[in-house]
């Protein structure tokens, strides 16, 4: 386990995100559409939503179904720049790098393909 799957462990055990799972037309469209475009879909959301210094309407920007990266963002403590700074030790007030870009992206990505993997990390 490394360091991003254990952070993410410790987030699945805090109440509010643990009741997070990828159901109904939020896991049809992993299904239809693959892992891979997911990806490009998280790319673009997080570098709309999320990687400007000061996100439009931060803390509220992120709905909570409707595509299968909204629902992981909730889980994963990646929806706002207040929960990066908290859980993932990515302050605010500064626009995501490329590098933390491709973390968020990564943090979805995996909490994804662990909601097609039970028995896998976090939970």
């Amino acid at each position: 386990m490394d360091e991003l799957d254990a952070r993410l462990h410790r987030i699945g055990q805090h109440h509010f995100r643990a009741k997070f799972r990828l159901r109904g037309r939020d896991r049809a469209v992993v299904d239809l559409r693959g892992i891979t475009t997911v990806r490009k879909h998280a790319e673009e959301l997080v570098g709309r939503r999320l990687a400007p210094a000061e996100p439009r309407n931060d803390g509220r920007q992120t709905p909570y179904r409707g595509h299968p990266v909204f629902v992981a963002q909730h889980a994963t403590a990646t929806c706002c720049r207040t929960c990066l700074a908290r859980w993932h030790d990515i302050p605010a007030g500064h626009a995501l790098d490329d590098a933390e870009r491709d973390y968020v992206v990564e943090a979805i990505c995996r909490w994804i393909a662990w909601q097609y993997a039970p028995g896998s990390p976090p939970r």
